[in-house]
């Protein structure tokens, strides 16, 4: 019987460990989609206590403990860090199957070094043990360059000023810290305060935004300012694409609606939202950036955990959307049109994995090395049974051996851990295959590729490590 979370966790054969050991675990870290707050990265924030970091907004967290029978005052409420982790504590030994279990676990052996299960007799200790080293050794840039965080990608709306992503590149400490461009605010006009933000993007671009092509102009400026401050990518969270037909006097008909404060059909909604939709991809196309879709989530299901704490308050689930008609539409229209930038297609819904791992291969142009990308199982998807079958679904229809690897999608600066778990996992398929006599068993050739996966993949197809433009910057702020 192997010993839980052992230095062999999740490697079932001794050549997957070999390639674990001797391969990936060293390997430095590419985060290039994730929730963190860029302030707290560039003020190297320290948190009080283990509460802060790791339970404050993690919906995952939150899901289970409402599922435990916990009361929202000691998930969302006013009960002290304490009293939340320990209701937390409580929980842990009921996620038994359920990644929390391991993601929990394996955060507190690292950084923190504690090899304990979590649960009440035992919550004390671990809740002072953190504490104590939160306060005397962990700040948020300790805790990346323990990690091995060579580049991160914060997730920015395109009124951002990236104030912090300017200051934090005079900051000489070997980790890069760039946006992302996600204008999903600017292609929603069905949100309340739309024409609020249409005056934040006008103040924010220094254009007005009274017409159709004003608007454009004005996510036009934004784009080439993001592009000046680092950014490489684009990112939508969206149910599917949009890409039904239109012709630009009826978009310019629709935004003029949008501005005398209309409410839109559906068909005029989804008119609009295929115009933006195009637009932005031929932005991103014409700098050479990554477009990333998430795609299939359906989101604030509970209107009364909504209308108390907002959007992200953990009910959201998998959607059951068409995807594959709007995605041939979208990707088709742009292809002929040699307007096709680099794309990540990440799914939620496990139904329709092999669809997107084969769509991925009609786009495929020939001339850059893995242009269109199945992403990694996100979300609901990011444990080890959902990152095997999509890993499974790209190997069958695709060449997992482009796969540019992992990603946190993480509000918490303790969650580079999935990282690791993604290359056990990783590294234990393959190394099945390689003792089953499926794959020859050549662990140099097979471990370089296990090490393109894990970082050098993506260091190629996003062009990290390329010099920053200085120009357009924002204003100096100190840290």
């Amino acid at each position: 019987m192997k010993r839980f979370l052992s230095e062999h966790f999740l490697l079932q054969t001794p050549t997957a460990e070999r390639l674990y050991h001797e391969f990936a675990k060293e390997m430095p870290i590419n985060d290039y989609h994730n929730h963190l707050p860029p302030a707290e990265i560039a003020n190297d924030k320290h948190f009080d206590t283990i509460t802060d970091i790791w339970l404050k907004g993690d919906h995952y967290k939150w899901r289970a403990m409402r599922t435990h029978g916990i009361d929202e005052h000691f998930i969302t409420g006013s009960a002290t860090n304490e009293e939340k982790f320990k209701k937390w504590a409580e929980t842990v030994p009921y996620t038994l199957r359920n990644p929390l279990y391991h993601w929990t676990h394996l955060e507190l052996k690292n950084p923190f070094g504690i090899n304990d299960i979590l649960h009440p007799k035992t919550a004390d200790s671990i809740y002072k043990e953190c504490n104590a080293q939160l306060q005397k050794k962990w700040s948020v840039n300790t805790l990346l360059s323990h990690y091995k965080v060579k580049t991160l990608c914060t997730t920015d709306d395109p009124i951002d000023d990236l104030q912090y992503h300017h200051a934090y590149r005079s900051v000489d400490n070997g980790i890069e810290m760039r946006p992302t461009f996600r204008p999903d605010k600017a292609m929603s006009p069905e949100n309340e305060g739309y024409l609020s933000y249409l005056e934040q993007l006008a103040q924010a671009s220094g254009l007005s935004v009274g017409s159709w092509e004003q608007f454009l102009a004005a996510i036009q400026q934004r784009h080439d300012f993001f592009a000046s401050q680092g950014c490489v990518l684009s990112d939508h969270g969206l149910e599917h694409l949009y890409a039904v037909p239109y012709t630009d006097k009826e978009i310019r008909q629709i935004f003029n609606q949008i501005l005398g404060k209309a409410t839109l059909s559906t068909e005029d909604l989804w008119k609009f939202k295929s115009a933006c939709l195009y637009e932005f991809a031929k932005m991103d196309f014409e700098k050479g950036w990554v477009q990333q879709f998430h795609l299939g989530a359906i989101r604030n299901t509970n209107g009364r955990l909504l209308a108390k704490l907002g959007a992200d308050a953990g009910v959201d689930s998998i959607g059951d959307f068409p995807m594959a008609q709007q995605m041939v539409a979208f990707f088709d229209r742009l292809d002929r049109e040699e307007k096709l930038a680099k794309t990540i297609l990440y799914n939620l819904n496990p139904a329709d994995n092999a669809l997107f791992a084969t769509m991925i291969g009609n786009y495929q142009d020939g001339k850059i090395v893995g242009k269109m990308q199945f992403g990694s199982g996100w979300w609901f998807l990011d444990q080890k049974d959902g990152m095997e079958k999509q890993m499974n679904a790209l190997s069958n229809m695709g060449l997992i051996s482009h796969f540019v690897g992992m990603l946190t999608d993480s509000r918490s600066f303790l969650s580079f851990s999935r990282h690791e778990y993604f290359r056990r996992i990783l590294c234990n398929l393959f190394g099945n295959d390689i003792e089953n006599g499926e794959l020859p068993n050549d662990l140099p050739w097979i471990g370089t590729l296990i090490q393109n996966i894990c970082f050098n993949n993506a260091e190629q197809y996003f062009g990290f490590g390329k010099e920053v433009s200085q120009g357009n910057r924002s204003k100096e702020i100190s840290i």
